[in-house]
């Protein structure tokens, strides 16, 4: 006979599914329209199959390749009240799911590459990503708002972009800033060879469950597909939990799919003990460094 702490132990608190989105977009104003269509259509497709927290890959509504400012420009709208943003919030309301887009975002003559977070209730919140790849430098801003952290009714979602998973210090600052779950939509672009080791996973795929793992949150990273412009992506979106290893599996390079996780989302709150005497986040020798790591935008926030 099971103990009724064994039986409590099964109960989710904050039950979720997580859908990630892989797919190809298409840069060019004149694929605006049918961008958008396929990822609506996309979130429809995860939102009929249980998922309440859907992210999709970095830029889906605009492509990624701009080939001048100009062009960046005429991809570009304002956040919360673009376009994008709106559909987003139309389909979260009518579907009662939060979304994890990407936008490029004008503000004044600024452009940022901006992730947003749009629920149930409405647009909650919006990142602006801290490190910029290679041409993204020429036409969009460095982030100046720092790093995001949003309570909702499922739990408390961190938010980053594609190159970001690359600096182990944000997704150390997101966790330590309480986030339950941290969601990247990213455009992982070919790097220099090997692309992939022998079971297909790419070295980005490797950094999220790193990232995870010794963090001790659960981490959504939906890619793209495709080729662009001469840019080739990675795919390998997955959806890692708590210990780093991916829930599900990883998408394959090519796929056109949607990966899902079924977690209990504030388990990430739980401190793992890894044995008698260690456990990661107790562990950490912040009298030799600063607990958020000399982060300013916010403070730390227990787990």
């Amino acid at each position: 006979m099971r103990t009724q702490a064994e039986e409590g132990a099964e109960v989710r608190v904050s039950p979720v599914r997580v859908a990630v989105v892989q797919f190809e977009p298409r840069v060019g104003v004149e694929n605006l329209e049918s961008n958008a269509a396929e990822v609506e259509r996309r979130l429809a497709a995860a939102a009929d199959s249980g998922a309440n927290l859907i992210v999709l890959p970095e830029l889906a509504t605009t492509g990624y390749v701009f080939e001048s400012r100009e062009e960046a420009y005429a991809h570009a709208e304002a956040v919360p009240n673009g376009r994008t943003v709106e559909s987003f919030a139309t389909i979260a309301a009518e579907r009662r799911v939060y979304i994890v887009g990407c936008v490029v975002e004008r503000d004044g003559e600024k452009l940022f590459d901006t992730a947003v977070l749009v629920g149930p209730e409405g647009y909650i919140g919006r990142y602006r990503k801290t490190h910029l790849w290679n041409t993204e430098k020429l036409w969009f801003t460095p982030g100046d708002e720092g790093f995001s952290v949003f309570d909702t009714r499922i739990g408390r979602i961190g938010l980053l972009v594609c190159w970001d998973i690359w600096f182990p210090e944000t997704a150390r600052i997101v966790a330590q800033m309480g986030a339950d779950i941290i969601c990247v939509p990213t455009g992982w672009v070919w790097t220099p060879p090997p692309l992939y080791d022998e079971s297909g996973v790419c070295m980005a795929a490797y950094l999220t469950m790193t990232a995870a793992h010794s963090n001790n949150v659960f981490i959504a990273t939906a890619d793209r597909i495709g080729q662009e412009r001469g840019a080739g992506f990675m795919g390998n979106s997955l959806i890692a939990g708590t210990n780093g290893w991916p829930i599900d599996r990883i998408a394959g390079p090519d796929e056109d799919t949607i990966i899902y996780a079924d977690i209990d989302l504030t388990s990430a709150r739980t401190a793992p003990i890894w044995n008698q005497l260690n456990d990661l986040h107790r562990d950490r020798r912040t009298d030799l460094y600063d607990q958020m790591l000399g982060y300013t935008g916010s403070v730390p926030l227990p787990r």
